[in-house]
């Protein structure tokens, strides 16, 4: 069968490919070898004891993006540690400042493999088959002229999303003063790490439509490593309001909305949401709080 086949959905609702599975199996067989007591993951509606003997929690999203898999786009893999405890739900089932370590891998022109930990982000690079380190800390640029969102969606978006794009939009003529580029690849980890090389912002807010006004990406597993790994390197990572890091599940698939970059950026977001609502409903100009 090809890896590509849609084999049904997973716990959560989404299409799963026969890759997701196989990638979901390998990395359950790898952990198994080493101290990984609890696996979670992306692909299996529970939690899964590995090795009785092991001290680790890890969730893990085993192949994100794998949608864009025929087109060629670059794909990988997020994951997050924890500390083990004696049940699993209680591993995961907390703040995200707590994890231990994230990080994610991208397969993409280069295979490339992010790991934060407490205080670094470290870098490395897959060259003659070892993994080979190129940074050992990795910094979010302060100064960004991207911003990444699926603008399709503008007119499912909660108005303070709505004039944030606006503004960004508006270039030099609106609050920010500049002019922007607007990326968006569909491959979290993808976008990930372009910000954390080259800055910038990434927005997958809540909206309108029916099973999105949760937000679409899962907290444990997708948002908690991805916000754990900015925030090591210098930037921010919220729903949109409050920090990514400060909350704890409810339920292992948990969705929530994702914003994530530059610290000024991100911060910019979270003021719209405080801004009256004749002035987020305005025309740009209207909001002087953030004009150059």
């Amino acid at each position: 069968m090809p890896v590509l086949t849609k084999v049904g959905e997973n716990s959560d609702g989404d299409a799963q490919k026969l890759l997701d599975v196989l990638a979901d199996e390998l990395f359950a067989d790898a952990l198994s070898a080493v101290p990984v007591r609890w696996y979670a993951s992306e692909e299996r509606p529970e939690i899964d004891l590995l090795n009785t003997e092991g001290s680790l929690a890890v969730a893990i999203d085993p192949l994100d993006g794998s949608s864009n898999i025929d087109a060629n786009i670059s794909i990988g893999t997020i994951f997050s540690v924890f500390d083990a405890k004696e049940c699993g739900w209680e591993s995961f089932c907390r703040a995200g400042r707590e994890q231990i370590a994230a990080g994610y891998a991208v397969y993409g022109p280069q295979t490339c493999f992010v790991v934060a930990t407490a205080n670094h982000v470290y870098q490395f690079i897959l060259h003659d088959g070892e993994f080979v380190s190129v940074s050992d800390e990795l910094r979010i640029p302060d100064e960004t002229r991207e911003f990444a969102i699926n603008a399709s969606n503008y007119r499912h978006w909660a108005q303070p999303v709505r004039a944030f794009v606006d503004d960004c939009i508006a270039g030099e003529d609106g609050p920010n003063g500049e002019n922007l580029n607007m990326r968006w690849v569909a491959s979290l980890v993808a976008e990930a790490h372009r910000i954390l090389k080259r800055g910038g912002i990434f927005l997958y807010p809540a909206d309108a439509r029916p099973g999105y006004d949760a937000g679409r990406l899962r907290l444990v597993y997708e948002c908690a490593p991805i916000a754990f790994v900015i925030e090591r390197a210098g930037g921010r990572a919220t729903d949109g309001i409050d920090p990514i890091l400060d909350m704890i599940p409810h339920t292992l698939h948990q969705r929530v909305p994702l914003v994530f970059g530059s610290s000024e950026k991100v911060c910019r977001v979270s003021a719209y949401h405080d801004l009256p609502e004749g002035e987020v409903s305005a025309l740009f100009g209207r909001r002087g709080l953030f004009r150059a």
